[in-house]
């Protein structure tokens, strides 16, 4: 693949950005100016809490409108900058536009190369860094042979259902399965790639360095291992992970993943550059110096986390099984309150939750992934105010 000169310069930037903040101390990974987990770098920010700012311990949430439904297995989101927002298909292999305001949808197209089974299929996207310019849309998706990262150039010139050019390879290998396929993409505020894969079904993946399976990845836009990663010519960031669903970072740069447990404990963890998450040598809180133990635990019937964000000074993490939006406000990396559950049953099981700039978030459900039940109108987005 070809790398740009404007590229090699911000990934020189980047890892100087990355030094610096890697150097916190409270162990936060991460670059630059907070990002939604959407990715999209051109979208909205999260607003940023005063310097030391703690949240109140109880928040609240008010549903603003529905912004559409009748979506078909929706699991990717990518706000564009004009508000508009583009939504992947996981069984059907689509990205569609939705209209922020009039709530019409527009099939760009068809993303070739997708396998969907199981819970694979066509997962995250996200905008590239300079979509403003290049027009690229990053997409992570289960093939024939593998889990992978493509981008397309979107055109939107083009007739309705032909405004996706033809995906071009920028990371592939990821071990594919039935289940755990992880699937968030997003942008970090230094301008890398990243990617939460889960261990396939094959446990031990998860503890293998070497493995791309049940990691938190960090790569360059086209797709080489970041510098400034932990571990040489590696794209690992962090490993130990069972299925990392969500991926989001706080407005002083802190990487924060949401992940899947298996009978026991789901989680939501503080990310810092090579450190190993447990799995599946411990699920939840452990002892264990050798593990890094997340911020909060569920019981799995109450959360099923995938998609997270941050807004007004706390993680938003989407839950399906639990069927409920979690609020854990932070105290740098550490939860300063009991995590707080809200539209228990509502609106179904809740897939992506990504932020629509200050204090409001899009929401995405998920009662057409074949574990829902669907109603008339199913599947939608939501715009959502909290605090």
């Amino acid at each position: 693949m070809i790398v740009h000169r404007r590229a090699v310069t911000a990934v020189l930037a980047a890892t100087t950005l990355l030094l610096t903040a890697g150097c916190s101390s409270d162990g936060g990974g991460g670059g630059g100016a907070g990002n939604s987990s959407s990715g999209a770098a051109s979208g909205p920010s999260p607003t940023r809490q005063a310097a030391g700012a703690t949240p109140p311990a109880k928040g609240s949430v008010k549903v603003v409108r529905t912004v559409t439904e009748g979506l078909k297995t929706p699991w990717g989101l990518a706000p564009l900058p004009d508000g508009d927002l583009l939504v992947s298909s996981r069984d059907e292999g689509t990205i569609t536009r939705v209209d922020g305001q009039s709530s019409k949808k527009t099939e760009l197209g068809q993303v070739s190369g997708v396998s969907a089974a199981g819970e694979g299929g066509l997962l995250g996207i996200a905008l590239s860094p300079d979509y403003a310019s290049d027009h690229m849309v990053y997409a992570y998706f289960t093939s024939d042979s593998d889990n992978r990262v493509v981008r397309m150039v979107y055109n939107e010139q083009k007739e309705s259902g032909e405004q996706l050019g033809a995906p071009d390879t920028v990371f592939k290998g990821i071990p594919k399965g039935f289940i755990h396929n992880g699937g968030r993409i997003a942008f970090g505020p230094d301008g890398m790639l990243y990617a939460g894969t889960g261990e396939s079904g094959n446990t031990g993946l998860a503890q293998d360095r070497k493995s791309l399976g049940g990691k938190i990845l960090r790569l360059t836009p086209e797709g080489d291992p970041a510098p400034g990663n932990p571990f040489p010519d590696s794209p690992v960031y962090s490993y130990g992970h069972r299925n990392v669903q969500g991926l989001a970072w706080d407005a002083e740069q802190r990487l924060f993943a949401s992940e899947f447990g298996q009978d026991t404990w789901d989680e939501l963890n503080a990310i810092k550059p090579g450190d190993n998450y447990g799995w599946p040598l411990a699920e939840g809180k452990s002892d264990d110096k050798k593990f890094h133990s997340p911020i909060a635990q569920w019981h799995t019937d109450d959360a099923s986390p995938s998609g997270a964000a941050f807004a007004e000074g706390s993680i938003w993490m989407a839950g399906l099984k639990g069927q409920r939006l979690w609020r854990i406000p932070l105290n740098g990396t550490a939860a300063s309150a009991e995590p707080q559950a809200f539209l228990k049953g509502e609106y179904g099981r809740l897939r992506t939750v990504a932020s629509a700039g200050g204090d409001k978030l899009w929401l995405v459900t998920s009662n057409t992934d074949g574990r829902g039940s669907p109603k008339a109108g199913d599947d939608k987005i939501l715009e959502i105010q909290v605090s």
